[in-house]
């Protein structure tokens, strides 16, 4: 099963780039992880909720326009569920959903996804209570699909 990274805008600090970078060149001899951005919609820090509504929708379309009838979803979202290491390495091996070509990823902006990101989702994967910005988010995940592979071949990576 191929990786892929569905995020909304892209990396615009260069230590950002530099980190992902890292962890995709890493990932090139185990299963490399491909990356979509997906444009951000521009949206006035004062926007109403209502007007949030209408720019998730319209970055869900996009969002979801990527994803293939067979992708396995998984959507980040604080609402989903916490794993440790171990248990991220099991949920992204290929015999876990052995239907599925491609595991997909999805990082909304910093107003989140659109509920239509969430229905097509299988699960949602939350990495604590805390907020992070969504760049930082993508780093993050990342270093997981790195240290989830490692554990999956058994090789040392440092706690």
């Amino acid at each position: 099963m191929k990786l892929a990274v569905i995020a909304v805008g892209s990396l615009k600090e260069k230590y950002y780039r530099e980190a992902c970078a890292e962890y995709l060149k890493r990932m090139t001899v185990m299963r490399p992880v491909e990356i979509v951005e997906i444009a951000e919609e521009p949206l006035k820090a004062e926007a109403v909720p209502a007007l949030i509504g209408q720019t998730l929708s319209r970055e869900g379309q996009r969002i979801v326009s990527r994803i293939r009838p067979d992708d396995l979803v998984v959507a980040l979202s604080p609402a989903g569920k916490t794993m440790d290491s171990p248990a991220f390495s099991q949920a992204i091996d290929p015999a876990s959903s052995p239907e599925s070509k491609r595991m997909v990823f999805v990082i909304g902006s910093s107003h989140g996804l659109s509920p239509e990101v969430y229905v097509r989702s299988r699960w949602q994967l939350s990495f604590g209570p805390m907020t992070f910005p969504h760049q930082l988010a993508r780093v993050m995940l990342l270093e997981q699909l790195y240290r989830g592979q490692m554990i999956a071949q058994g090789r040392l990576y440092h706690k």
